[in-house]
C-alpha cells in the first residue's frame, strides 16, 4: 500500500497542473487541506469546493506557478514530499521561486489530509507525526 501512496503522490501533483478537477479526484470528499499559500481562505481548507476556490485563487495570483517534486517518502499511510514552486505574480511579474515541504495522508487512494510547509518538522507536524 505504501508503494501506491508514492505513486498517488506524484498523480495528484501531475494533476494540479491539469486542472482543479483532475487535482480534487484524488481528494476524499471530505478532504482537510493546509496549503502555505491560502489567500483570503484562511489556514485551512476543506471539500472539494474548497480546493476548487483555493486552486482558482492560487492560479489568480501566479497562473504560471510549476511544482516540481524533488523526492518524495514513504511514511505508510503518509507521503512527504520536498517540492519547489516556481512562477510569477499576475499583477507585478515578481518571480517566485520557493522550497517547500508537503505531507500528504492517504485513505483508500484517495488524500484526506494534506498540510504544506516551509520545513520538514513542520509538514510531519501538521499530520500527527514527528521525525
Amino acid at each position: 500500500m505504501s508503494q501506491e501512496n508514492v505513486e498517488l503522490t506524484h498523480r495528484i501533483m501531475d494533476a494540479f497542473h491539469s486542472g482543479p478537477d483532475q487535482f480534487v479526484a484524488l481528494m476524499d470528499e471530505d478532504v482537510e487541506a493546509s496549503p502555505r499559500i491560502v489567500g483570503g481562505l484562511g489556514s485551512t481548507v476543506c471539500g472539494h469546493g474548497g480546493i476548487r476556490r483555493w486552486w482558482k485563487d492560487l492560479f489568480d495570483f501566479m497562473p504560471d506557478l510549476a511544482i516540481e517534486i524533488l523526492e518524495v517518502r514513504d511514511l505508510g499511510d503518509v507521503t512527504l514530499s520536498h517540492t519547489r514552486y516556481r512562477g510569477h505574480g499576475a499583477a507585478s511579474g515578481t518571480p517566485f521561486d520557493e522550497r517547500n515541504w508537503v505531507a500528504w495522508r492517504w485513505r483508500n487512494g484517495k488524500c484526506v489530509r494534506w498540510s504544506s510547509k516551509a520545513t520538514e518538522v513542520e509538514a510531519l507536524e501538521a499530520v500527527g507525526l514527528s521525525e
